[in-house]
């Protein structure tokens, strides 16, 4: 059994980006919406790019009230060029968008590894691309990579999104070391498994891959490494974005934030 779901607490930090640009791939749900919603709170005006564009229009009607705006950009980032293009002139991005596909190596279909590959990492770095000739000219940006735990450690029948996730990690200091003297940082932000849709689909795709019912995929598959066994509400990644966002986090760079509930602890 997961303990019930955890309310995280108003926006109280003094995070302020009143007047700056941010740019969150995959804000029609889940993580990226809690991160767009969350930075749009913090004063700023945040591109929400996503292919789906229903999902956009309602986060925008959630956005509202803040204090910054919230712009939807219907995008296919697969679309590389123009993914680059669309960073252009942001001082803060967050690389969250993502998919996941469970098979066994030897079944998994090599146009899903390439597709998985192209949005996870391939496009990121077209992002990162894109966005730092602005944040080198001003001496200042944030780059947050939404990574996971797959980023630090593997899972069966899933080599497309733990070899995305590892790489990932590498673009993420890669682009910290470059950026450092230029007032830009660059982490990554590794949470377990969250209640997003993502999740929740695979549950099907493990009950199929490990013989067993959904109902217990998520106690002794998705949870079997965690301490803390619940999963992780998307406010409380956006709230370790929030933070590598702001001043406070000024001399942190080239790191993982590692929400894992002590799955990595093992």
């Amino acid at each position: 059994m997961t303990a019930p779901r955890v309310s995280p607490a108003p926006h109280a930090s003094s995070l302020d980006l009143g007047g700056r640009t941010a740019l969150v791939t995959g804000a029609a749900g889940g993580i990226g919406r809690a991160c767009a919603l969350r930075l749009a709170a913090a004063g700023a005006k945040v591109r929400a790019v996503d292919r789906d564009a229903a999902g956009l229009e309602t986060l925008a009607e959630q956005g509202h009230d803040l204090a910054g705006t919230v712009e939807p950009h219907v995008l296919d980032l697969t679309d590389l060029d123009a993914a680059e293009l669309a960073a252009a002139g942001t001082d803060v991005l967050v690389n969250n968008a993502g998919l996941q596909l469970v098979r066994p190596i030897e079944e998994f279909p090599p146009d899903g590894f390439h597709m998985v590959l192209t949005v996870m990492l391939e496009a990121p770095f077209r992002l990162i691309r894109g966005a730092l000739p602005h944040m080198y000219g001003q001496g200042w940006g944030r780059i947050v990579n939404v990574s996971s735990v797959h980023g630090l450690r593997a899972s069966a029948y899933k080599s497309a999104y733990v070899a995305a996730k590892h790489g990932l990690e590498g673009l993420s200091k890669t682009a910290a070391l470059e950026g450092a003297p230029h007032g830009v940082t660059s982490n990554c932000v590794n949470p377990a498994y969250v209640r997003t849709p993502l999740v929740e689909k695979q549950l099907a795709d493990q009950a199929q891959a490990h013989g067993i019912p959904e109902e217990r995929v998520l106690s002794e598959v998705l949870l079997q490494d965690s301490a803390v066994k619940r999963l992780i509400e998307p406010e409380e990644v956006a709230e370790a974005v929030a933070y590598l966002c702001g001043p406070q986090a000024s001399f942190v760079t080239g790191t993982s934030l590692v929400l894992d509930g002590g799955w990595t602890a093992h």
